[in-house]
């Protein structure tokens, strides 16, 4: 009874914030657009990119001791790929459209308030180096995947132009503090770190917000993505345990990561590459709604009694 009580404290607070987002949207109808504009801007480029750095910089975390939970990370998403590929041969739905989500969890808006719920600050930069392994795989292969038969003119993405996105640089600056451990002002760190925890909450009250623009039209693509995704997820994470070697805080870690479901950033990329969005938003949408059950799924196959 004491691990459900511990997993309901986990993820009450994350889907009562998100519920709260969803509900202002609603309130205040379409200018919330306008209103979250600047918000989500500042959120992205200053505070989410802050929150990365401090948690790789921090003098306890050590990216070597993260290395296989790095790689666990990587091949998830990578498994959940290859999971998603046969079911959109079977089901006939674009390969485009079906498998980046899969490979594309929300460890971003849902993964990091989770993770500080379940395994406190510290567990924080294991969090990010799942973001980080998920983000590497999504904008390789996922992008390819997307742009795969389009002509070059199509395209809309440079291969390496992730590389200049905030959160990826500070990704990359993180990671060499991280291995040279090079040190900071403890002044300048605590309010850079203040900073970037202030994110968490927003980044939860703005996903809630975006699911407003997340209309349920094509429910049977999006019923079967908000399955396949966490449950592959699940499997790909069932297999590693067997062979990986983690701390029990790793385990758990990877346990909620495979659980967590389709980011609400694949349905941006499927609009902006004009990739079926419609069906992309029913994945999206359904898939956070199964959260509630898959989520608790995950935190109960990794936590330790």
């Amino acid at each position: 009874m004491e691990i459900f009580e511990r997993i309901l404290g986990i993820i009450l607070p994350v889907f009562a914030i998100i519920a709260l987002g969803y509900g202002y949207a609603r309130l205040r109808g379409e200018t919330v657009r306008s209103d979250m504009t600047a918000v989500n801007r500042v959120s992205m480029d200053v505070l989410c990119p802050l929150l990365v750095f401090t948690a790789l910089a921090a003098k306890d975390f050590d990216i070597a001791h993260n290395g296989m939970l790095i790689m666990a990370g990587a091949l998830i998403s990578l498994g959940s790929g290859l999971l998603a590929w046969p079911v959109a041969r079977l089901f006939d739905y674009d390969i485009r459209t079906f498998v980046p989500p899969m490979m594309y969890n929300n460890c971003g808006n849902m993964g990091l308030p989770l993770a500080v719920l379940a395994f406190g600050a510290s567990g924080l930069g294991s969090a990010v180096a799942l973001f980080m392994a998920c983000n590497l795989i999504y904008f390789s292969v996922g992008i390819k995947i997307l742009e795969s038969g389009k002509r070059q003119s199509e395209r809309h993405v440079s291969r390496w132009k992730f590389l200049a996105n905030p959160m990826m640089i500070a990704m990359i600056v993180g990671t060499l503090f991280a291995i040279v451990h090079i040190p900071l002002p403890t002044p300048l760190f605590l309010a850079m770190k203040m900073l970037g925890d202030a994110c968490i909450p927003l980044m939860l009250f703005a996903l809630g917000v975006r699911m407003m623009d997340v209309r349920l039209k094509s429910w049977h693509i999006g019923l079967v993505g908000a399955i396949v995704c966490p449950l592959g997820g699940l499997i790909i994470a069932w297999l590693l345990d067997h062979v990986v070697s983690l701390t029990a805080e790793q385990r758990g870690q990877m346990f909620l990561f495979a659980a967590l479901p389709p980011a609400v950033f694949c349905f941006m990329m499927a609009e902006q590459y004009q990739q079926e969005p419609d069906k992309v938003a029913s994945i999206v949408l359904l898939g956070n709604l199964a959260a509630l059950i898959f989520v608790p799924i995950g935190l109960w196959m990794g936590l330790p009694v």
